[in-house]
Protein backbone atom coordinates (compact mmCIF):
# COMPACT_ATOMS: atom_id res chain seq x y z
CA UNK A 1 0.00 0.00 0.00
CA UNK A 2 1.28 3.48 -0.92
CA UNK A 3 2.16 5.85 1.88
CA UNK A 4 0.33 9.15 2.28
CA UNK A 5 3.49 10.94 1.10
CA UNK A 6 3.58 8.82 -2.08
CA UNK A 7 -0.10 9.48 -2.75
CA UNK A 8 0.43 13.21 -2.27
CA UNK A 9 3.42 13.22 -4.63
CA UNK A 10 1.42 11.36 -7.29
CA UNK A 11 -1.51 13.78 -6.94
CA UNK A 12 0.84 16.75 -7.46
CA UNK A 13 2.53 15.08 -10.45
CA UNK A 14 -0.81 14.38 -12.14
CA UNK A 15 -2.03 17.91 -11.39
CA UNK A 16 1.02 19.32 -13.17
CA UNK A 17 0.72 16.85 -16.06
CA UNK A 18 -2.92 17.92 -16.58
CA UNK A 19 -2.05 21.61 -16.53
CA UNK A 20 -2.15 22.10 -20.30
CA UNK A 21 -5.52 20.39 -20.58
CA UNK A 22 -6.78 22.57 -17.75
CA UNK A 23 -5.73 25.75 -19.57
CA UNK A 24 -7.31 24.59 -22.82
CA UNK A 25 -10.47 23.72 -20.93
CA UNK A 26 -10.55 27.21 -19.40
CA UNK A 27 -10.28 28.62 -22.94
CA UNK A 28 -13.46 26.76 -23.96
CA UNK A 29 -12.10 23.54 -25.43
CA UNK A 30 -14.15 20.77 -23.84
CA UNK A 31 -13.05 17.63 -25.70
CA UNK A 32 -9.26 17.68 -25.89
CA UNK A 33 -7.57 14.85 -27.79
CA UNK A 34 -4.05 13.64 -27.04
CA UNK A 35 -2.18 11.99 -29.92
CA UNK A 36 1.06 10.00 -29.93
CA UNK A 37 2.82 7.27 -31.90
CA UNK A 38 4.90 4.19 -31.26
CA UNK A 39 7.38 2.47 -33.54
CA UNK A 40 8.65 5.37 -35.60
CA UNK A 41 12.28 4.35 -35.07
CA UNK A 42 11.76 0.61 -35.37
CA UNK A 43 13.25 -1.41 -38.22
CA UNK A 44 10.21 -3.67 -38.57
CA UNK A 45 6.47 -3.66 -38.14
CA UNK A 46 3.94 -0.83 -38.32
CA UNK A 47 4.03 2.65 -36.95
CA UNK A 48 1.08 2.89 -34.56
CA UNK A 49 -0.75 6.05 -33.53
CA UNK A 50 -3.32 6.47 -30.79
CA UNK A 51 -5.72 9.32 -30.15
CA UNK A 52 -7.71 9.64 -26.95
CA UNK A 53 -10.11 12.12 -25.38
CA UNK A 54 -9.85 11.73 -21.63
CA UNK A 55 -12.79 12.50 -19.37
CA UNK A 56 -11.70 15.67 -17.51
CA UNK A 57 -13.53 14.47 -14.40
CA UNK A 58 -11.70 11.13 -14.18
CA UNK A 59 -7.98 10.66 -13.53
CA UNK A 60 -5.95 7.50 -14.03
CA UNK A 61 -3.18 7.31 -11.39
CA UNK A 62 0.21 6.29 -12.73
CA UNK A 63 -0.19 7.67 -16.26
CA UNK A 64 3.12 8.88 -17.67
CA UNK A 65 5.16 8.86 -20.85
CA UNK A 66 5.04 5.20 -21.91
CA UNK A 67 8.85 5.07 -22.21
CA UNK A 68 9.11 5.70 -18.47
CA UNK A 69 6.82 2.79 -17.58
CA UNK A 70 7.50 -0.93 -17.38
CA UNK A 71 5.72 -3.30 -19.76
CA UNK A 72 3.57 -4.62 -16.92
CA UNK A 73 2.62 -1.12 -15.81
CA UNK A 74 1.64 -0.10 -19.34
CA UNK A 75 -0.51 -3.19 -19.77
CA UNK A 76 -2.30 -2.47 -16.49
CA UNK A 77 -2.87 1.17 -17.39
CA UNK A 78 -4.19 0.52 -20.90
CA UNK A 79 -7.68 -0.74 -19.94
CA UNK A 80 -7.96 1.90 -17.21
CA UNK A 81 -7.22 4.63 -19.77
CA UNK A 82 -9.86 3.27 -22.12
CA UNK A 83 -12.46 3.14 -19.32
CA UNK A 84 -11.68 6.73 -18.29
CA UNK A 85 -11.80 8.08 -21.85
CA UNK A 86 -14.66 9.63 -23.78
CA UNK A 87 -13.22 8.18 -27.00
CA UNK A 88 -10.09 6.40 -28.17
CA UNK A 89 -8.73 5.05 -31.45
CA UNK A 90 -5.59 3.22 -32.54
CA UNK A 91 -4.35 3.06 -36.15
CA UNK A 92 -1.49 1.03 -37.63
CA UNK A 93 0.30 1.90 -40.87
CA UNK A 94 2.12 -1.21 -42.16
CA UNK A 95 5.74 -1.42 -43.30
CA UNK A 96 4.96 -1.58 -47.02
CA UNK A 97 3.20 1.79 -46.78
CA UNK A 98 6.08 3.16 -44.70
CA UNK A 99 8.48 2.12 -47.47
CA UNK A 100 6.28 3.76 -50.08
CA UNK A 101 5.59 7.15 -48.47
CA UNK A 102 8.43 7.37 -45.82
CA UNK A 103 8.18 7.08 -42.05
CA UNK A 104 7.30 10.72 -41.35
CA UNK A 105 4.36 10.71 -43.75
CA UNK A 106 3.27 7.30 -42.43
CA UNK A 107 3.33 8.71 -38.90
CA UNK A 108 1.23 11.69 -39.98
CA UNK A 109 -1.23 9.38 -41.70
CA UNK A 110 -1.61 7.18 -38.63
CA UNK A 111 -2.08 10.17 -36.33
CA UNK A 112 -4.59 11.89 -38.62
CA UNK A 113 -6.62 8.70 -39.09
CA UNK A 114 -6.68 8.04 -35.34
CA UNK A 115 -7.95 11.57 -34.71
CA UNK A 116 -10.57 11.25 -37.43
CA UNK A 117 -11.82 7.98 -35.94
CA UNK A 118 -12.67 9.53 -32.57
CA UNK A 119 -16.35 9.68 -31.65
CA UNK A 120 -17.27 12.14 -30.24
CA UNK A 121 -15.06 14.46 -32.23
CA UNK A 122 -12.45 16.54 -30.41
CA UNK A 123 -12.58 20.33 -30.12
CA UNK A 124 -8.78 20.46 -30.33
CA UNK A 125 -5.79 18.12 -30.29
CA UNK A 126 -2.41 18.08 -28.60
CA UNK A 127 0.01 16.07 -30.75
CA UNK A 128 3.41 14.76 -29.75
CA UNK A 129 5.94 16.72 -31.84
CA UNK A 130 4.48 16.10 -35.34
CA UNK A 131 2.61 18.98 -37.07
CA UNK A 132 -0.57 17.75 -38.76
CA UNK A 133 -2.47 19.50 -41.55
CA UNK A 134 -6.08 19.41 -42.76
CA UNK A 135 -7.59 18.39 -39.44
CA UNK A 136 -11.20 19.16 -38.51
CA UNK A 137 -10.03 20.85 -35.30
CA UNK A 138 -7.14 23.06 -34.12
CA UNK A 139 -4.01 21.14 -33.15
CA UNK A 140 -0.90 21.91 -31.14
CA UNK A 141 2.31 19.99 -31.97
CA UNK A 142 4.24 19.79 -28.72
CA UNK A 143 7.82 18.51 -28.47
CA UNK A 144 8.02 15.98 -25.61
CA UNK A 145 4.24 16.13 -25.44
CA UNK A 146 4.12 12.73 -23.76
CA UNK A 147 5.97 14.30 -20.80
CA UNK A 148 3.98 17.55 -20.76
CA UNK A 149 0.39 16.55 -21.55
CA UNK A 150 -1.80 14.06 -19.72
CA UNK A 151 -3.77 13.23 -22.89
CA UNK A 152 -0.64 12.67 -24.96
CA UNK A 153 0.81 10.47 -22.21
CA UNK A 154 -2.40 8.39 -22.23
CA UNK A 155 -2.20 8.09 -26.01
CA UNK A 156 1.45 7.02 -25.77
CA UNK A 157 0.46 4.11 -23.53
CA UNK A 158 -2.31 2.96 -25.89
CA UNK A 159 -0.03 3.12 -28.94
CA UNK A 160 2.88 1.37 -27.24
CA UNK A 161 0.77 -1.47 -25.81
CA UNK A 162 -0.96 -2.09 -29.15
CA UNK A 163 2.28 -2.16 -31.10
CA UNK A 164 4.13 -4.33 -28.58
CA UNK A 165 1.31 -6.88 -28.68
CA UNK A 166 1.39 -6.93 -32.46
CA UNK A 167 5.15 -7.42 -32.57
CA UNK A 168 4.92 -10.22 -29.99
CA UNK A 169 2.37 -11.95 -32.23
CA UNK A 170 4.75 -11.57 -35.18
CA UNK A 171 7.46 -13.31 -33.15
CA UNK A 172 5.44 -16.52 -33.52
CA UNK A 173 5.59 -16.17 -37.32
CA UNK A 174 9.23 -15.02 -37.54
CA UNK A 175 10.99 -16.42 -34.44
CA UNK A 176 14.49 -15.98 -35.88
CA UNK A 177 14.42 -12.21 -35.28
CA UNK A 178 13.48 -11.99 -31.60
CA UNK A 179 10.63 -9.52 -32.09
CA UNK A 180 9.10 -10.45 -28.72
CA UNK A 181 12.20 -9.06 -26.99
CA UNK A 182 13.15 -5.89 -28.88
CA UNK A 183 9.86 -5.18 -30.75
CA UNK A 184 11.73 -4.53 -33.99
CA UNK A 185 14.18 -1.89 -32.76
CA UNK A 186 17.87 -1.99 -33.59
CA UNK A 187 19.12 -4.18 -30.75
CA UNK A 188 22.42 -5.99 -31.42
CA UNK A 189 20.65 -9.37 -31.53
CA UNK A 190 18.20 -8.01 -34.10
CA UNK A 191 20.97 -6.62 -36.31
CA UNK A 192 22.80 -9.94 -36.10
CA UNK A 193 19.62 -11.79 -37.13
CA UNK A 194 19.28 -9.47 -40.12
CA UNK A 195 22.86 -10.17 -41.16
CA UNK A 196 22.24 -13.90 -40.84
CA UNK A 197 18.73 -14.25 -42.28
CA UNK A 198 18.07 -11.09 -44.26
CA UNK A 199 14.83 -9.13 -43.85
CA UNK A 200 11.47 -10.70 -43.05
CA UNK A 201 8.21 -9.70 -44.77
CA UNK A 202 7.51 -7.17 -41.99
CA UNK A 203 10.84 -5.34 -42.16
CA UNK A 204 11.08 -1.79 -43.50
CA UNK A 205 13.23 -2.13 -46.58
CA UNK A 206 13.99 1.58 -46.90
CA UNK A 207 15.80 1.65 -43.56
CA UNK A 208 19.59 1.48 -43.89
CA UNK A 209 20.04 -0.95 -41.00
CA UNK A 210 17.72 -3.40 -42.79
CA UNK A 211 19.32 -3.07 -46.22
CA UNK A 212 22.70 -1.37 -45.69
CA UNK A 213 23.21 -0.82 -49.42
CA UNK A 214 20.11 1.39 -49.66
CA UNK A 215 21.21 4.93 -50.65
CA UNK A 216 19.08 6.83 -48.14
CA UNK A 217 18.03 6.10 -44.58
CA UNK A 218 14.44 7.20 -44.12
CA UNK A 219 14.29 5.95 -40.52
Amino acid sequence: MATIEELFAEAIRLHLLRGLEGMLGSAGYERIAGVDEAGRGSLAGPVVAAAVIMDPHRVVPGVDDSKKLSRLRRERLEPAIRRASLASAVVRVPPDIIDRINILEATRRAMSEALTALDPKPDCAVVDAVPLADLPCPSLPLVRGDCLSYGVACASVLAKVDRDRWMTQMHRHYPDYGFADHKGYGAPAHLEALRKHGPSPIHRLTFRSVLPSHPKDLG
